[in-house]
């Protein structure tokens, strides 16, 4: 996907009008696949995971299931972003963008959070630039339609942060990640998503100078959370600590980093 295909298919007047609500009597059963690749991921077995949501993205497009397809794409996207693998994570992006717009669900909020997803692979594939519309154009979505307090609103200003980082807007970034902190404060557990915020603070303010003394603070920070009593050792925690082990090992928190690592070890191990 190039640069001037990205931006033929991304146009908000083409995402809006009464959503498509013809059934499908086909339908893929999502929420068990979805189950069953967390699962995959959660023992380390990320190909399996992948392999498992192809093979269910191909039968949903075989039965015209598009909200199946739509819903496989969007996990997709989030694979795809754990794997590396750029080229298929970006053409999942043009395909979910697509079935969006033949579907008209740029206004609601499913299609808005598949948009969110979309935008959040483009920068992880060196795409920022063209990430902010869509992070936009949910934001608007989400607002309209959501709560201010929902938790959704945590992965989209921490995601959209990372774009604004991304393309050098550190204030818009900084102001981003300071809402997600609030918004995830109200979660019951809000530890994992807690220190992965802290840990994109500290590498913001590191960009900008790497004397700040705020950079120890969200370090410190972001290991209260981890290390907070009652915290599940499970494979969300797994995965978040694959997220956060590089910022403690970048600003020279190895002990703390060491001590993540063997954690996640034992957790994929199942001991």
């Amino acid at each position: 996907m190039d640069h001037n295909e990205f931006c033929c298919i991304f146009d908000t007047t083409q995402y809006t009008g009464t959503p498509d609500t013809e059934p499908c009597p086909n339908a893929v059963d999502v929420p068990a696949l979805v189950r069953e690749a967390d699962r995959l991921c959660g023992a380390g077995l990320e190909t399996e995971a992948r392999d498992l949501l192809e093979g269910a993205l191909s039968k949903a497009r075989g039965a015209g299931d598009w909200r199946s397809e739509l819903s496989v794409e969007s996990e997709l996207l989030g694979q795809y972003r754990r794997t590396g693998e750029a080229d298929k994570g970006l053409r999942a992006v043009r395909d979910a963008l697509e079935l969006i717009r033949t579907h008209r669900m740029g206004r609601t909020v499913s299609g808005a959070t598949v948009l969110l997803n979309a935008a959040t692979t483009l920068t992880a594939f060196g795409r920022a630039f063209d990430s902010i519309p869509l992070f936009t154009h949910a934001a608007r979505v989400y607002a309209d339609n959501l709560d201010p307090a929902d938790y959704r609103f945590a992965g989209l200003w921490n995601n959209m942060a990372l774009s604004y980082a991304d393309v050098g807007d550190f204030e818009s970034a900084e102001r981003s990640y300071l809402l997600a902190l609030k918004t995830v404060e109200k979660l019951e557990h809000p530890e994992n998503e807690s220190a992965v915020t802290w840990c994109n603070l500290a590498e913001l303010y590191g960009r900008r100078d790497p004397e700040d003394p705020r950079i120890g603070e969200c370090v410190e920070n972001a290991w209260a959370c981890l290390s907070a009593p009652g915290l599940p050792h499970d494979g969300y925690h797994a995965f978040t600590i694959s997220k956060c082990a590089p910022c403690f090992d970048y600003f020279g928190f190895f002990l703390y980093a060491e001590e993540l690592r063997e954690r996640a070890e034992r957790i994929h191990a199942g001991t």
